[in-house]
Formats: structure tokens, sequence, C-alpha cells
């Protein structure tokens, strides 16, 4: 059963212009496994700015956008196919207040934009 939808869209010129601008500005949104991801994907600003989208659309789907928890407490990683996959830390299971979820995740980008569609499920066994 669904419970949660979130998408959200961003520029991915705001990204590059925050990572040059800002000290820090990667260090402080994301863990060292997704910077691990924009490493061996050479620091690409579309890369970047998909896993932000897709943090903001995770918290989206949970209802509550980032309240009781931070940026990095939604991590964005990959699978060996390259298909973006979700963990939440325990801050967000406590706020969620259940652990049997499945969250799926999209995400896209052009030249200008980057995007990302959140559905979260009950895992019914």
């Amino acid at each position: 059963m669904i419970i949660g939808i979130g998408t959200d869209i961003i520029e991915i010129e705001r990204i590059e212009i925050a990572v040059k601008r800002t000290k820090g500005f990667i260090n402080k949104l994301f863990t060292e496994n997704e910077i691990n991801i924009f490493e061996s994907r050479g620091f690409k600003s579309e890369v970047i700015a998909g896993n932000f989208a897709a943090k903001e659309a995770v918290s989206k789907a949970l209802g509550t956008g980032f309240r009781g928890f931070g940026v990095k407490d939604i991590e964005i990683l990959r699978d060996e196919l390259g298909k973006p996959v979700v963990n939440l830390n325990s801050n967000v299971y406590e706020i969620l207040k259940r652990k049997d979820v499945n969250i799926h995740l999209s995400i896209s980008h052009n030249r200008t934009s980057a995007i990302a569609y959140a559905v979260m499920e009950v895992v019914e066994w």
C-alpha cells in the first residue's frame, strides 16, 4: 500500500553555484558514501543535483519535510546496476514510527534541471 509520494526539481546551476561559493557545501549535505559516488562520477553537478532532489523528494514522501532529522539522515546510493536506492537513518525511522517501508526512487536530469520522484509503500509480508 502506498503511504507517501514526493517529487522535487532543482536547477543544476544552483548546485554548481553553491558548490563553488560555499565551503563544505557537499560535506554538509551528503554522506561519505554519497560523496564517493560523486567522486566516481567526476563530481558532475547533475549527479549532485539529482541526489539533492532525491533527498527532498523522499522527505516529501515521508510527509514531514526535514523536520526532526537532517539532510544527511536520508542517504541516496546506487545499486550494482546504477538504480538509486534510499537508506534511512534511525532518526528518520523514529519519526516515521515504522520500519516496514520500501521507498522507490527515480532520478533524471536534462541540461538545466534535475528531478526526482519518491514513492513510499508499506511492505506487506
